[in-house]
This record gives structure tokens, C-alpha cells and sequence, in this order.
């Protein structure tokens, strides 16, 4: 679809516009989490590095052992595409249910489309019942729909887990194990490589991640996930990343990835060298910076280099998006209307943000 819209044109005007006077106020916040956008490619000597193996899933090898998080309304097809063009990766849909894929319902199947050029096609799956997630798996296996499938049992939302699912489904282990085996069942049909995402419990007193391991290591998934929260945490507080260690302690014949407060490439790289985890698993930390995937990339490289955009490129990466979610809606007032909750992540990251 054609991007050169009079909208369009006013989104690069605003955008640049913006930026210019965050950029003359000093930041409220000495130390945020995000880095200044000033400079374009930077080398810095002391920054951490190491070089890290490509990630196996199954048959599959993801060159940069990085994940990018299902993200509900975020990792659609342009988003994905966009953080593709900083750094490798493995980029997965958002999240879909098992049922609505079963139905087959519009939106559903959106979800789960993939551009031509991705080179793994990732999905996830959500699902509280094994009858359900078993057709779904079978579905996407049969239709060739994707290359690799992911369960979810960390989703912290309430609507989610007052049902029993999410982050709150492994506490059931008998369904746990039934959903997790069947699922694998069905993926195997055509050698797909099943993994799973969780979170440590449901709470301090539910914590259910080393059994929730032991279950799917013996089922045969191909790689285990784990953010270092339990639900009831979200996303505040620290991440536990003593409790990724552990898990990886325990189950050292399955890839493990390590997944909660990584903004930086420097905080991967002490991800892995604190937990000795495969590879790491990157939601908040790329909103608004699809450039971390190459700061990715470069550290597990062994590379210091770091992507420092000055305020013309994020302006570009900005317009860049929005050209690419028109482009996947089919709509361009869908996609501007997209772009604006993205727009204000971008914005927020950078001094002088009120």
C-alpha cells in the first residue's frame, strides 16, 4: 500500500519536531534505563561482550540466541520486520489462543501471518485445555503455517490468569503436563520444535517453575523460557535472575533463556554470564528501540559497537514503522493509529520527557 499520504507526512513533521525540543531539555532522570539518542555507531572498550553460540531449537538454528517476547498489540508482522532490519533474532507473533485459532476467527489468523522473508516463522499459543491447544498445534503443523511454536504459561494479566491460564496454569500439573505433551505430540508430526514460556508462580507462596521444567524437559520441548517474576509481581520489582540460574542448574540438557529486565546489551551479556543461560528473551526492553537488536547481535558477537541513533534516524525509525504497519492493517488509519501508542515509547525514552 502507498505510505506517501499527506498523514504521513505530517507524522515525520511532528515527530522531528518533537524530538528537537526533547532534545534541549536536560532529563529529569540522570538514570534511566534508556540510553541518550545522540550518536549514531559508538565503540566503547569497556562495554561487556562475549561470544555466544547459536541458539538450537530442534532443527532450527537461530544464529543471535535472542528472542523477541510475544507482545500483545506490539510484535505484529511490522514490528517484527522493523527490529529485523537492526539484528537477528527469533521474532514471534503475539500471542494467540488456541480456540480462536481452532475457530478460526479473522483476527486469529492475522495474528499468526508471516512475512515471506522471515526466516523462522515463530508463533504462540495460549490455551487452557489440552483438547484445544492439541487442534491448534495440529492446524498450524498441517497447514505449514510455522516453523516453530511456543506455549504460553507467563502471562501475568489478570483476565488471564483468574481463569486458570497464563502464569497460573502450571500450578495445575496435571494439566500442565497434558497440555504440554499433547502439544509436543503434535508438533512432532512434522519435526516443529515446541518450547514453553513461563514465570517462576503464581506468587511466593505458588512457585511452580523447576517442577513446570522437570514436566516439559520429559515431555520433549525444545527449549525452556523463564522470566524471573512470578504473576503477581507483573513487571514490577527486581527480576530474579538467581531463580534462571537455578533452572539452568537443574536442567542442563535443554536449551534454557533467560527473560525479565534486559534494556541494554550489557544487561544480556550479564544475564548469560550470571546464569549461564543459551540465550535471552527481550519484551519491554525493544519498544520503541528495535535497535537493540543489534546491540545484541554486535555483544554476542563479541563486538563492542553499540547503535547510538541520532534524532534524524529515530525520526526515520519512526516513519519506518508506520509505513510498515499500514502496510500489514491494509489501513492507513489503523496504522497511524498504531503507531501513535509507539511513538509515545520512543518519546518517553528520550531527555526532557514530561
Amino acid at each position: 500500500m502507498e505510505c506517501s499520504s499527506a498523514p504521513l507526512a505530517y507524522l515525520r513533521l511532528l515527530t522531528v519536531a518533537e524530538l528537537a525540543l526533547r532534545s534541549c531539555t536536560p532529563s529529569a532522570e540522570s538514570g534511566s534505563r534508556f540510553a541518550p539518542v545522540c550518536h549514531n555507531i559508538g565503540v566503547n572498550s569497556e562495554a561487556p561482550r562475549l561470544t555466544l553460540p547459536p541458539l538450537k531449537l530442534g532443527n532450527l538454528t537461530v544464529d543471535t540466541p535472542v528472542v523477541l517476547a510475544p507482545m500483545a498489540g506490539v510484535t505484529n508482522k511490522a514490528f517484527r520486520r522493523l527490529c529485523s532490519e537492526y539484528g537477528g533474532g527469533l521474532y514471534v507473533t503475539e500471542m494467540v489462543t488456541a480456540r480462536a485459532l481452532v475457530e478460526r476467527k479473522p483476527e486469529s489468523m492475522r495474528i499468526i501471518e508471516h512475512d515471506p522473508d522471515e526466516k523462522i516463522r515463530s508463533i504462540q499459543i495460549y490455551g487452557v485445555d489440552a483438547v484445544n491447544v492439541g487442534k491448534a498445534v495440529r492446524m498450524v503443523v498441517e497447514e505449514d503455517r510455522a516453523d516453530h511454536i511456543d506455549l504460553n504459561f507467563g502471562c501475568p494479566a489478570p483476565k488471564v490468569t483468574r481463569r486458570g491460564g497464563g502464569a497460573a496454569l502450571p500450578w495445575k500439573t496435571d494439566l500442565f503436563t497434558a497440555i504440554v505433551q499433547t502439544a509436543v505430540k503434535e508438533a512432532s508430526r512434522n519435526d516443529i520444535p515446541l518450547t514453553i514460556k513461563m514465570r517462576k508462580g503464581i506468587d511466593d507462596d505458588h512457585i511452580t517453575f523447576l517442577e513446570s521444567a522437570k514436566i516439559a524437559r520429559d515431555a520433549g520441548v525444545a527449549a525452556i523460557a523463564l522470566h524471573g517474576r512470578t504473576a503477581a509481581q507483573h513487571y514490577s520489582g527486581k527480576a530474579d535472575w538467581d531463580s534462571i540460574a537455578q533452572l539452568r542448574e537443574l536442567i542442563p540438557d535443554v536449551p534454557i533463556l533467560g527473560n525479565g529486565d534486559i534494556f541494554s546489551a550489557e544487561d544480556a551479556v550479564r544475564m548469560v554470564e550470571q546464569t549461564g543461560v543459551d540465550g535471552v528473551v527481550i519484551g519491554r526492553g525493544c519498544q520503541g528501540r528495535p535497535w537493540l537488536f543489534g546491540d545484541l547481535q554486535n555483544a554476542f558477537e563479541g563486538s563492542s559497537e553499540r547503535i547510538r541513533p541520532t534524532l534524524t534516524e529515530v525520526s526515520d525509525m519512526i516513519y519506518r514503522h508506520a509505513e510498515l504497519l499500514v502496510e500489514t492493517f491494509g489501513d492507513e488509519t489503523r496504522g497511524l493509529r498504531e503507531i501513535r501508542k509507539a511513538r509515545g515509547v520512543v518519546l518517553q525514552g528520550l531527555p526532557g520527557w514530561r
